[in-house]
């Protein structure tokens, strides 16, 4: 029987953070599945982690590499399972039945995604996804790849990561599969993995490689929309503020209309 789905998990001198990923999956308590680890050459223990946990990981290498996209795309060349899906080390399934809620769900479509835990410094929520993509969409916005189940085909018809963007090349991969290749996608009502703010992407001093990089792909794939989405979006966000404006004007005028009938000795405010 065929494998369903191939766990992929990149990491490089993360150890404790790849601990962490190793029991979050080796506990899953569905098991048709593949496990792969590719580390970048880690010097700080993490081979010998592997090592420890070689009898639960179909398939593990630790090596110097070029990056994490290189990485990825060594994973995405051994794994066998029909959908693939990479949690990176430090992130880990959001429970021991992530794998087993969401497999039901895994149709045949090209790009089937969840609902991502988000773990900030000073708060946690559970981060959802539309339904629907659109070239809008991905102008500001991308799928998680922790909590995203993608056909091993879909990168055999449509190539890898590229591997020339530092940061976001899985946003990339996406942008193209769907926009410009009509990829199949289902997006699904269950919270698969948990993503911790602490990675290359998460912090605010990436936000203008982020941008470059983006702004850079929009240029070169669809040159004679980029200018009308960039307007689109600043219409929107003007509209959205026009919204919150009116909000405040309606409080405000209904606690004015308040202090108003209680100085009338008509309603009583409480202290």
């Amino acid at each position: 029987m065929a494998i369903k789905i191939s766990v992929i998990t990149i990491s490089y001198n993360n150890r404790q953070g790849l601990e962490k990923t190793l029991r979050s999956v080796i506990s899953q308590t569905f098991s048709d599945f593949e496990y792969i680890v590719i580390d970048g050459g880690s010097q700080d223990g993490s081979k010998e982690l592997l090592e420890q946990y070689s009898d639960k990981i179909t398939y593990w290498v630790s090596e110097t590499d070029k990056g994490i996209y290189n990485a990825m795309n060594k994973g995405i060349a051994v794994a066998k399972g029909e959908y693939l899906i990479f949690v990176n080390s430090g992130d880990h399934f959001y429970n021991d039945s992530s794998l087993a809620d969401a497999v039901k769900y895994l149709s045949g479509e090209d790009i089937i995604y969840g609902n991502l835990e988000v773990v900030a410094e000073n708060h946690t929520y559970i981060k959802k996804y539309p339904s629907e993509l659109s070239l809008f969409y991905f102008y500001y916005e991308s799928l998680p790849h922790p909590s995203t189940f993608i056909r091993k085909d879909a990168f055999e018809k449509w190539g890898h990561y590229d591997e020339n963007l530092k940061i976001v090349s899985d946003w990339k991969w996406f942008l193209i599969a769907i926009c410009s290749h009509q990829a199949s996608f289902r997006q699904i009502d269950t919270t698969v993995s948990t993503f911790y703010l602490d990675g290359i992407s998460a912090g605010a001093q990436s936000q203008d490689k982020i941008n470059g990089e983006r702004d850079r792909t929009f240029t070169h794939h669809f040159p004679l929309v980029k200018d009308n989405l960039k307007e689109l979006l600043g219409l929107q966000n003007e509209n959205r503020k026009l919204q919150n404006a009116e909000k405040k004007f309606n409080h405000l005028k209904k606690y004015r209309l308040v202090k108003l009938l209680h100085s009338l000795g008509l309603i009583k405010i409480p202290d």
